[in-house]
């Protein structure tokens, strides 16, 4: 019988199977940092469990780190309370810990495929909403909840009810211009925040193959963003290239065992999904975000849309939200002072994104009014920065690296930006409040984020 790619990796690691309830899925992949685990371990403690297998589960504290001065006491109290009880806790049940000052430490999203911990045909597991990123490998990877943390660290398996299934198709060639990032929220923008809710999507056509596996993880990271349970991407290729001889990664013989395994992941021809949609690569543009959700976006180019006359309550949201960020409907963005500009986050935190960045500001010189914060996702991509030089071409235009870690991506650490101050972001969610009490997001992706660092208002990187 003809299967979807999500179909083969679930139906692979089904366990048990409740007639009119869950799947009791076995986990191959567990990743844990500070903020949702706590309360995990203490359940194993109090019923006296051991992590059932301690080897398949790896910590790193990201959310609360600083992106300065790593190397002092974490200031503030709670911050420094998590991240100490999460080293604890690795400790004492003998899991694998990259704590502050490891070479691998880093947001556990991006350390996870850097590694070669992530893997096609894996099941992967973390208690945050954007494990989504690892299904582009070909991965059935979603966030959990803390009491399904206890249960993956207590038995390696999880209860969850098998999701609907759904393919996205992106055809055709991407516009000079446009990156994942922008695929993304184009996609968001036309499902809606609720649009993909109960499906598993996998993305495919001619402008997701195109993408660097970089990219792919942009991509199915947002996943989330339209209520989708999690995101993946066939294998190929591409994917092999990247995992090839990193260090968690099968070698020798066992590489190419691994690797014609892999090639059987993929959806059958004749596999039916629950839904399917289609959208042309040549319809996006640069985009923005100009209210209080991911789903809210437009072309850079384009004016803040009218409410929907025909939904009350959707109006009522709508105008709120615009209020919030101080818009009108008709008001075009583009031109726009910005305050703030952040690179970073398990969306585009990798060294490509730092590249990109780098390759619009080279010759410039930052705009007065931005402050800039540019945190890689991990000490490799710091490291990868420094090797290829591009520390030197951001210092030169006034730009500084920030130390690894989540950074103004969510305000658990000190990098918050200020109440009313307008930032343009790269990072995955811009709820009211996100980045800080009273702060006002715009996502966009990398290029959208150089120019204007550049220009100091919001500036379509075509322009450039």
């Amino acid at each position: 019988m003809a299967k979807t790619l999500f179909d083969k990796i679930w139906d692979a690691h089904a366990v048990n199977v409740i007639e009119g309830g869950p799947t009791q899925l076995y986990i191959d992949r567990h990743y844990c940092h500070e903020v949702t685990s706590p309360q995990a371990f203490q359940g194993l403690r109090n019923r006296g469990l051991k992590v059932f297998r301690p080897e398949r589960t790896f910590c790193s504290p990201d959310h609360n780190i600083p992106t300065l001065n790593q190397d002092k006491p974490i200031s503030d109290p709670v911050s420094r309370n998590q991240v100490d009880t999460l080293t604890r806790n690795a400790k004492e049940f003998g899991v694998t810990l990259y704590g502050l000052g490891n070479e691998r430490n880093g947001i556990i999203h991006v350390i996870g495929p850097e590694n070669g911990l992530t893997l096609p045909g894996y099941t992967i597991v973390c208690g945050d909403s954007h494990t989504s990123t690892h299904g582009a490998f070909g991965a059935v990877a979603f966030g959990i909840g803390t009491s399904e943390v206890e249960m993956v660290l207590a038995s390696q398996c999880i209860l969850q009810p098998k999701p609907k299934t759904m393919r996205i198709n992106v055809e055709g060639k991407l516009r000079p211009g446009v990156t994942a990032k922008d695929i993304a929220l184009y996609i968001i923008a036309k499902m809606t925040t609720g649009g993909a809710t109960g499906y598993f999507v996998e993305y495919a056509g001619e402008a997701i193959r195109s993408l660097s596996m970089e990219e792919r993880m942009t991509v199915c990271n947002l996943s989330i963003e339209m209520g989708a349970r999690g995101g993946m991407i066939a294998p190929d290729e591409v994917t092999f290239a990247y995992c090839k001889g990193r260090d968690f990664a099968p070698q020798g013989e066992e590489w190419d065992k691994a690797v014609e395994k892999w090639k059987e992941l993929y959806s059958d021809e004749d596999a039916k999904f629950d839904a399917e949609i289609t959208f042309d690569a040549a319809d996006i543009e640069p985009r923005i975000t100009f209210g209080t959700n991911p789903g809210m976006g437009i072309g850079i180019t384009e004016a803040v849309p009218e409410p929907d006359a025909d939904d009350e309550a959707g109006r009522i949201s709508f105008l709120k939200s615009l209020e919030y960020m101080g818009w009108k409907p008709g008001q075009k963005l583009e031109g726009t002072p910005v305050d703030y500009v952040f690179l970073g986050s398990c969306t585009n935190g990798r060294i490509e994104d730092f590249r990109a960045f780098a390759n619009v500001v080279k010759g410039k010189k930052k705009a007065d009014n931005i402050t800039a914060w540019l945190v890689p996702g991990s000490w490799k991509v710091d490291k990868q920065i420094r090797e290829e030089g591009i520390d030197k071409i951001l210092e030169e235009a006034g730009f500084q690296l920030r130390q690894p870690g989540c950074s103004a991506c969510l305000a658990m650490n000190e990098d918050k930006v200020p109440a009313g101050k307008l930032a343009v972001s790269t990072s995955n969610r811009n709820f009211e409040g996100r980045q800080g009490p009273g702060s006002r997001t715009i996502l966009a992706g990398p290029l959208v984020a150089a120019a204007t660092a550049i220009t100091g208002v919001l500036t379509d990187p075509r322009k450039l």
